[in-house]
């Protein structure tokens, strides 16, 4: 018989089961991987982990009474390589449901016209897009222009049918191109069309002064109770507030991001609770786990309607936004990076910024 470890034969007779059982003892007093710590009146629990063969789940929708998540599989941000990226559809449970493979690297998802799910790839570079017919699960995908910034797209909203998406890793500085756009499809092509420039003079929320932009960093993208487009210039830790992006003349406002004691911070999602939301579910890309954040004050479960979340990548932790001030507060800490966010509501299907 061939022995399958035959390194562990030790000499001076000591058996393989006082080592095995040595190992145990090490392996019992390694700590545990650390779990995000909520704050009352909000709990954390887990929501579902990354499924076999898929890692990395960063951008997050709702289709109906699903959940769908795309998962970037250390895929090269410009696409090269060759990497994949999965879309994986949960049921409001946690369970897989189905799944899709995308070339590149997934940083964006969105519904468009309730059954047609925009997966967004390679935001550094060589941007591609996939459509996704829900209902049939066919695949089309769509290649873009030559982007005049340089860089790719990385996120989609939807505002009063329009399909909007922030042109991410600007080559230039200061960004005299696009960084807010309008997306159409035409045949195999992306068709763009400008909406707001990154070098655009704007006004800050906080002051009420007007500011000149230079965005570095277009990112996540949601919309607010009013229609309002809201995007994150991630590093350069501001948010930008786009109301009528479908007008000539866009009312654009700028609020600079801070923890509560004043320091500078990065976010990626942000997400407004709407009505009757009973859970918010957030992705974290370095924890390869999906969690869940319930609030309960007074016996009653929900999140008070209108108030902004936004998560922190590199500070790890979820927060609520105070929309005059930009100061973001941690309710809940200890993530790996959090990243996408969304609320799930006591009606049939859940928020999808559509």
């Amino acid at each position: 018989m061939t022995t399958r470890y035959p390194q562990l034969r030790l000499a001076g007779g000591v058996k393989f089961v006082a080592l095995l059982m040595t190992c145990v003892a090490i392996s019992l007093a390694m700590p545990a991987a650390a779990a995000p710590v909520a704050t009352a009146p909000y709990s954390v629990s887990v929501f579902a982990h990354s499924p076999a063969g898929s890692s990395q789940p960063d951008s997050i929708v709702s289709w109906h009474d699903h959940v769908i998540v795309g998962f970037a599989n250390h895929a090269n941000k410009d696409g090269t390589g060759g990497g994949k990226s999965t879309i994986v559809q949960f049921s409001q449970s946690g369970a897989v449901e189905r799944s899709f493979t995308v070339p590149g690297h997934n940083d964006g998802l969105r519904v468009v016209g309730g059954d047609q799910l925009w997966a967004l790839q390679n935001e550094d570079a060589n941007p591609n897009l996939v459509v996704i017919n829900l209902v049939t699960g066919i695949q089309l995908q769509y290649q873009f222009p030559t982007t005049p910034h340089g860089g790719g797209y990385d996120d989609i909203a939807v505002v009063d049918g329009a399909v909007y998406l922030t042109a991410s890793n600007p080559s230039v500085s200061p960004n005299i191109y696009p960084a807010l756009v309008r997306a159409t499809l035409s045949g195999s092509m992306v068709i763009l069309q400008p909406v707001l420039y990154g070098n655009a003079t704007v006004t800050d929320i906080a002051t009420g002064q007007p500011v000149l932009l230079d965005l570095q960093d277009p990112d996540s993208m949601t919309v607010d109770r009013h229609g309002t487009v809201v995007f994150v210039s991630q590093a350069d830790s501001e948010l930008i507030f786009v109301r009528h992006p479908g007008s000539s003349e866009p009312v654009v406002g700028r609020l600079a991001l801070s923890t509560p004691g004043g320091a500078t911070i990065t976010i990626d999602d942000t997400a407004f609770a709407p009505a009757r939301s009973k859970a918010l579910i957030v992705t974290d890309i370095n924890a390869d786990t999906i969690y869940r954040i319930e609030r309960h004050v007074l016996g009653a479960s929900g999140f008070e309607q209108g108030q902004a979340y936004s998560a922190s990548d590199t500070l790890s932790f979820v927060g609520t936004l105070n929309i005059d001030n930009g100061v973001v507060a941690p309710f809940v800490s200890g993530f790996g990076s959090p990243r996408g966010l969304l609320f799930l509501t006591d009606e049939a299907g859940s928020n999808s910024d559509e």
